[in-house]
């Protein structure tokens, strides 16, 4: 298929199938929470009520991805009011067909947050936790199928890879992204255009596109979220990032306990081939391009870049020394641009709107929104995409609805095993790269656990060094033994055995640990440890003198 044929189909047939052909539309959320709560059985019973009605020439019923509210589910979004109906069972479909549809009115008492809130809103949009956010990375997750890409084409889909091939040349690509100040979403932050730059420089007949979508973090599902939601705009992502660097071959990289996102993905695969939009020759140009999908063990350590591509070429998953980076020898020894999900899914709005629209979102050092997943001790756990720079509190008690139970906040950890603990009297601490830092916690890939006052700090730090524990590669020494003793340090204080030498001992071998670590995985395991002894030391102190 050539461009113009691809033109066609985008203007006349989507458009007029998804815009003008229907009145109403109910879009049930099917992303992994909700199908969970029972969402397909909802989905069934709502297709077979507006059958049996009649209805099915006017109201186009939606299986979507997350929508954002995830402990609310299922869910059920009407268009185009926007209003959402909470905790949705088979019993409440024929009243709200008839109510939303037929009465022209909306059900309050099953409205979102109706059972938390004074007077529910009636569009959603007006709640706060949607109010207070921003959706670029998520646009279009909660509303269009992800299983057809007729849907994503009438939301402007393939139009910034279009733009791409026809109108830019690949430094023109990556000056935009490099504008645009787009820091990676996995984790480390590193600059996204100069990566891209850096693999573009490197002469080779053979680049590769790794997606890094192996998100191991304890309470993180932004990356399965997104692939879930909205799986063609990370393929459209990874398309222009190859174009960029001059790569033909992309692999998406998913732990195998993601299945819904490995079938979206997969789907998406196929129908972008069949569009013409992978291959060869792609929309008659010379420039060719595919993508496959490659599933992950669980490993943890697979989410960093050089044990992800061992486990690719069918190694066992080890990080490896570094330089060569893998934009110079990655995978097979060639150079290599690895972004995660999230990443790859910002670079269509940065394409589409400008560099320079996207720069100046955020703060002036970490521009753009960041998703994070919202969970623990929190009213509103979910997934949720923000301006960089909004603050914790903003999110906590704006959005998340604050402390379950009207509970007291104590802390919130970022960043997974491999961040730390924020506490109280950081609430207003803005949630960028700099400020976390500055905390001794990190953004990392976006998990945000949220405590109140009956968390034990002291067990949290050996919940997650445990973790760490059992996910070394056991590679290098200080990671597979230095864990393995803080971890059991710890234990030792939890059964209130410890003394004031161990707790000396702790902070020595996390200092060694942090330091002389091969990989990411070490470098940061002490990090949750550091950060509870930073800011809740007493707890540890009370545990060994009382």
């Amino acid at each position: 298929m050539n461009r113009q044929e691809l033109q066609t189909i985008i203007t006349a047939e989507t458009a007029i199938n998804i815009y003008n052909k229907y009145k109403h539309k109910l879009c049930v959320c099917c992303g992994a929470g909700c199908i969970s709560s029972g969402a397909e059985d909802v989905l069934k019973k709502l297709e077979e009520e507006i059958k049996t009605r009649g209805l099915e020439n006017e109201v186009e019923v939606i299986a979507t991805g997350c929508m954002g509210p995830c402990n609310q589910g299922p869910l059920i979004k009407y268009l185009p009011d926007h209003t959402i109906y909470q905790k949705v069972d088979c019993s409440n479909i024929k009243a709200i067909v008839q109510s939303q549809l037929i009465e022209k009115k909306p059900i309050e008492d099953l409205l979102l947050f109706a059972d938390s809130r004074p007077k529910p809103f009636i569009d959603a949009r007006e709640d706060p936790y949607f109010k207070k956010q921003m959706k670029i990375a998520l646009k279009d997750c909660g509303h269009i199928n992800p299983e057809k890409i007729e849907d994503y084409l009438a939301n402007d889909g393939y139009q910034a890879f279009d733009k791409v091939l026809f109108q830019m040349s690949p430094e023109d690509v990556i000056a935009e992204i490099k504008q645009s100040r787009l820091r990676g979403r996995g984790g480390a932050g590193y600059p996204t255009g100069l990566k891209w730059e850096t693999v573009y420089k490197y002469v080779s007949k053979q680049k590769y596109v790794i997606c890094n979508g192996d998100e191991g973090d304890p309470g993180a599902f932004m990356d399965r979220s997104v692939l879930e939601g909205n799986p063609h705009r990370v393929l459209e992502g990874m398309c222009i990032a190859a174009y960029a660097v001059g790569a033909n071959k992309g692999y998406v990289y998913i732990r195998g306990e993601y299945p819904l996102a490995i079938k979206r993905i997969e789907l998406a695969i196929k129908q972008a081939k069949k569009l013409g939009l992978l291959g060869t020759n792609i929309l008659g140009t010379d420039f060719s391009f595919d993508v496959e999908v490659r599933i992950g063990a669980g490993a943890f350590v697979c989410g960093e870049e050089t044990a992800l591509i061992a486990s690719i070429e069918g190694k066992r998953g080890t990080p490896k020394p570094r330089p060569p980076f893998p934009a110079e020898s990655g995978l097979w020894g060639k150079p290599t641009l690895i972004n995660n999900v999230e990443t790859f899914a910002s670079i269509v709005p940065v394409i589409n709107n400008g560099g320079e629209w996207y720069s100046e979102i955020g703060t002036p050092k970490s521009a753009g929104t960041k998703i994070f997943a919202l969970a623990g001790k929190i009213n509103y756990s979910g997934l949720i995409e923000v301006p960089m720079g909004t603050t914790l509190r903003e999110i906590v008690f704006d959005i998340g609805g604050g402390i379950q139970g009207g509970g007291e906040f104590k802390a919130a950890q970022t960043g997974g095993p491999s961040g730390g603990c924020i506490p109280a009297e950081h609430l207003d601490v803005k949630m960028d790269y700099e400020s976390l830092i500055s905390l001794g916690s990190i953004m990392g890939s976006g998990g945000l656990i949220v405590m109140d006052k009956s968390s034990d700090m002291v067990d949290v730090a050996r919940y997650f060094m445990e973790f760490c524990m059992d996910e070394s590669c056991g590679k290098c020494v200080p990671c597979r033994v230095g864990t393995k003793m803080m971890h059991d340090l710890l234990q030792k204080i939890c059964n209130d055995k410890g003394t004031t030498i161990d707790l000396e001992r702790l902070e020595e071998l996390a200092v060694y640990v942090k330091e002389c670590s091969l990989c990411g995985l070490g470098a940061s395991a002490p990090n949750p440890l550091l950060s509870t002894l930073r800011h809740f030391r007493n707890e540890y102190e009370n545990r060994i003198t009382e």
